[in-house]
């Protein structure tokens, strides 16, 4: 690492890195470094380190525009980043040097990087995926640029209160963020509303203008993304909205102050919070707000940096790429057309051939009712123009489908891009798209093979796998430096930048030294955990039980509630039989509910309950313990994932695209307990079944199931006493004395007794008696610790299939065709 201009040769010194914080404390808060409290004392490290990194940034953009590089463009609604100072540092090829110059200002690196919020710019499992790849990039040296929003308080805050979730602001830019870069040079304006106008020029050509409409600044935010020591620093571009005119002097002197500030108003409410309920018109209107918003701003400013360099936008292709990561940046496809039809005047077809060469799809759900779709009287309002070129697309698509189908109107009817009264992204997606890709084989496969079947028989050279991948920086490297370090003794740090060279890990997997080492260090992880839970929580939890996790976005076909079924029926066990032998389990939960998800956010009740019981009941003498995390973040799920003994991944099989929160537990030594589902098939085929617990119904009797009509939860309920025993403490008071009828909705999601809807969709019940007899198996393997022992370690030195540096080689080499850079400061 250097410093000063680009052709400085002076390498950075602890002596010059205490200056900057130094310089910092005095420049920004007026005080010596001594007086700076803990969160003052965050920023100015962290300036410090962004004055480190921004001559490797100027310099990556240098060599990017001179070698002038394709790039690819990584659209997504989401960018669960989590706290980037520590990641940064380690990255950093200086990283000794600042490490040294803070442990010598008399700093803790520790308490410094806790003083850091979460960004709040995503949320599960899409958003993270979203951050690993753009370390990947930076890391392999791809020219990217990763594209959302600035969302103001992200998804929310979680509280916990009275066992309920409650949701509050995520105010995570209060003070503001040191490492961003605020671009005002490349804003630019998003129109919404209006109509669209034609008119024909003395050519005979028509035209398309849109008239009537509102309007919106976009400002670009740059965040940078530092490569793993390679002086790469790509940037993860997120926008702002801002009105155009903040403030209407003339509607507020006649007394309208709404006016006055309407177009602030719209601004504001556009970047304020990640998937804003759409239970209602109004918050679909703002969520389609939100993506053509960051669309519009991502593809203008990706044309025009283009166009800055050369002369022909017919060959765009050969120098960008956008990757849609789902659906939600789908109206790339119809911003793309209008601006090369509106703007650089390209006839319908030559936009076609450029926009289909330059967009690429990857889908994350197999669920049909999570494939989006509009309302076409709210889609044609907000985006006339958008709109007019989807309906030509469609009209378009629709006739290619009457030509290789001819009299099949069935096909035509699902595979539409407009239909039944909405606009359907995924299709749009498809269509346009030159790749679409699943994220774990068995999810591509089902695509293929059931959800988008008909597009797969239409145009099968579209599809392909890349299954997901995790940065083994963030969640080896930082996330748990002692197990690193011990596996760095070991065989060397080469699986920093190629996981795959973790395999060598394999040779002590028998060896009983490297076997204690091992679990002493997840001991040691585990008490950090303890210690978090007893802070956090208020509950003592034993670091020698088996530490049980599942963490994930709350939804049904994640199966929580088969997790906390099974705990109520293991302390029916303990109650009944306190004569038999039991070894200690710590239940650990963490997860986010949508805000109008009712039967999520009542799962989360049930959880809680369930953990006041257990937990203060002093007869069962510790051997339970159900412990809830309160707002679940990248931040506190790296002390969960290197303390874990059991990686939950229990899904509905066939209903999880791939996961990679299984891959973060298997990189810790965590063995999995789960169905063959997503990522899992994978992960057992990597380290062996002997070596996980699986259970349940496969893919294909789930899906045989769902097309006959289910199963009869009923019998199940008749027929299994322990079942009907922990469904019954559902709806008698047992874990709601004060209200017996509280979870009567969960109890009639699994027994159907008060519905219309198919019972057990997510076969909760029938996977049940599957589920205790491999819960079962882990309690037995969990005594035996030489077994463990090896298997967790084999788990580690089996995790190199799933980096997300292998996954983006294959996006390079399959979609994007990018070439690597090697950038010199």
């Amino acid at each position: 690492m250097r410093t000063g201009l680009i052709n400085d040769v002076v390498e950075l010194t602890s002596e010059q890195f205490k200056f900057k914080v130094s310089e910092n404390a005095k420049n920004i808060f007026r005080k010596t470094i001594d007086e700076l409290d803990d969160r003052q004392k965050f920023q100015a490290v962290a300036y410090a380190v962004k004055d480190v990194i921004i001559d490797e940034w100027i310099a990556t953009h240098r060599v990017y525009d001179k070698k002038d590089v394709k790039t690819v463009y990584y659209l997504s609604m989401e960018f669960l980043m989590g706290r980037a100072l520590g990641n940064i540092i380690i990255n950093l090829s200086c990283r000794d040097e600042i490490k040294k110059a803070i442990k010598e200002l008399g700093l803790d690196i520790n308490v410094i990087e806790d003083q850091e919020p979460d960004a709040a710019l995503g949320n599960g499992g899409l958003g993270r995926l979203a951050a690993c790849f753009l370390d990947s990039l930076a890391t392999l040296g791809y020219p990217a640029y990763g594209c959302g929003i600035r969302y103001k308080y992200g998804f929310f805050q979680q509280k916990i209160e009275d066992g309920y979730q409650k949701e509050v602001p995520e105010d995570w830019l209060r003070y503001g963020n040191p490492l961003e870069v605020r671009r005002d040079e490349y804003a630019c304006e998003v129109k919404f509303g209006g109509y669209t106008r034609t008119f024909t020029d003395e050519n005979g050509r028509s035209h398309f203008t849109q008239d009537g409409y509102q309007s919106i600044r976009a400002i670009p935010y740059d965040l940078p993304i530092v490569g793993y020591s390679n002086n790469v620093v790509n940037t993860l571009r997120i926008w702002d909205a801002e009105p155009l005119v903040s403030f209407n002097l003339d509607e507020f002197d006649k007394g309208d102050y709404h006016a006055a500030v309407e177009q602030e108003n719209l601004a504001k409410t556009i970047t304020e919070v990640l998937y804003p309920n759409d239970n209602h018109m109004s918050g679909k209107e703002l969520r389609l707000k939100q993506q053509y918003f960051f669309i519009s701003a991502s593809v203008q400013t990706a044309v025009k940096k283009y166009m800055d360099k050369h002369k022909d936008i017919k060959k765009l292709h050969e120098k960008v790429v956008f990757q849609m990561n789902d659906t939600h940046p789908t109206l790339t496809v119809a911003e793309l057309m209008r601006i090369l039809m509106d703007v650089y005047m390209l006839e319908w077809d030559e936009a076609w051939e450029v926009t289909t060469k330059c967009v690429a799809y990857t889908n994350h759900t197999i669920m049909s009712e999570a494939l989006e779709k509009w309302p076409i009287e709210l889609f044609s309002r907000l985006l006339p123009r958008c709109y007019q070129i989807i309906e030509e697309i469609n009209r378009r698509f629709c006739i290619s489908i009457e030509e290789k189908y001819p009299g099949d109107r069935g096909k035509v009817e699902r595979m539409a891009i407009i239909y039944d009264g909405q606009v359907k992204m995924a299709h749009l997606a498809i269509a346009a798209g030159f790749s679409v890709n699943g994220v774990a084989r068995l999810h591509t496969e089902i695509l293929k093979n059931q959800e988008l079947k008909d597009f797969y028989e239409m145009m099968p050279e579209k599809f392909n796998n890349k299954t997901n991948g995790i940065t083994q920086r963030r969640f080896l490297l930082h996330a748990n430096p002692l197990l690193a370090e011990w596996v760095t003794g070991k065989i060397g740090d080469e699986w920093i930048t190629n996981l795959s060279h973790i395999k060598e890990l394999e040779v002590y997997a028998d060896d009983r030294k490297c076997q204690k080492e091992f679990m002493n260090i997840k001991y040691k992880n585990k008490k950090r955990l303890a210690e978090y839970i007893k802070k956090h929580n208020g509950i003592d939890v034993d670091p020698r039980s088996i530490f049980d996790v599942q963490v994930k976005r709350l939804h049904e076909y994640k199966r929580q509630l088969l997790n906390i079924l099974h705990v109520m029926y293991l302390y029916n066990e303990i109650k009944e039989h306190p004569e038999k032998e039991f070894y200690p389990r710590t239940f650990v939960f963490g997860a986010k509910a949508a805000a109008g998800y009712k039967i999520a956010k009542l799962t989360i009740k049930l959880i809680n309950s369930v953990a006041d019981v257990i937990n203060n009941d002093a007869s069962i003498e510790g051997k339970l313990k159900v412990v809830f995390i309160e707002d679940y973040k990248v931040s506190n799920a790296e002390i969960i994932f290197a303390a874990a003994d059991v990686s939950e991944q229990i899904s509905t099989a066939s209903k999880e695209a791939s996961g990679t929160g299984n891959m973060k537990f298997m990189l810790n030594g965590a063995l999995t307990l789960g169905t063959m589902d997503g990522a899992n098939v994978e992960i057992v085929e990597e380290v062996g079944e002997e070596n996980a617990f699986i259970f349940g119904l496969s893919s294909d009797e789930v899906i045989n199931y769902e097309q006959n009509g289910g199963y009869d939860p009923m019998k199940i309920f008749n027929e299994d006493m322990d079942v009907r025993k922990v469904l019954m403490q559902l709806i008698n008071g047992f874990y709601a004395p004060d209200d017996p009828e509280r979870f009567r909705d969960i109890y009639n999601s699994l027994l159907n007794t008060k519905s219309t809807d198919v019972a057990d969709r997510y076969f909760i019940l029938k996977d049940f008696r599957a589920y205790i007899e491999a819960q079962k198996a882990v309690e037995e393997a969990y005594k035996d610790e030489k077994r463990w022992a090896k298997s967790a370690i084999l788990n580690v030195a089996n995790a190199g299939k799933f980096s997300s540096d292998r996954t983006i080689e294959e996006y390079v080499k399959d979609i994007w065709k990018l070439k690597k850079v090697k950038v010199e400061v």
